[in-house]
């Protein structure tokens, strides 16, 4: 085991919420202003996750004032506290960059059915 597997099993959270690109999730993190600590949630649309072990971020898009804003999380964070999932979508695609040129309820995604494992579970015993 290299210096660097070392450093990733030492740094991962194994609390991290199964979601992917097209889910609506609500990112809770924790926010260092002066000497005091806040939660601010952030709320959107998964465009994309990329990278892997400690590396691994996801973007979350939303529409705040009629003006598109997108975040870049990393999931192993220790900033992060929690990441809820609001619903779930069904996207065929793994980059969803298309939403960006979009207003209106043109971003709407379709609804999916739940978390992957369970999606992949269900369609193999029918």
């Amino acid at each position: 085991m290299d210096i660097g597997e070392l450093v990733d099993t030492d740094q991962k959270k194994t609390h991290s919420p199964e979601f992917s690109v097209g889910d609506t999730v609500r990112v809770h993190q924790r926010i260092a202003e002066g000497d005091r600590e806040r939660v601010q949630v952030f709320e959107g649309i998964v465009l994309r996750r990329r990278g892997g072990g400690t590396n691994e971020t996801f973007t979350v898009r939303r529409i705040s004032f009629g003006e598109g804003v997108e975040r870049i999380f990393p999931l192993r964070s220790p900033r992060i506290e929690k990441i809820e999932i609001v619903r779930y979508g069904k996207v065929r695609r793994s980059k969803l960059y298309y939403l960006r040129k979009r207003v209106g309820k043109s971003v709407r995604v379709k609804r999916g059915m739940g978390p992957r494992e369970t999606r992949a579970s269900n369609s193999e015993s029918g």
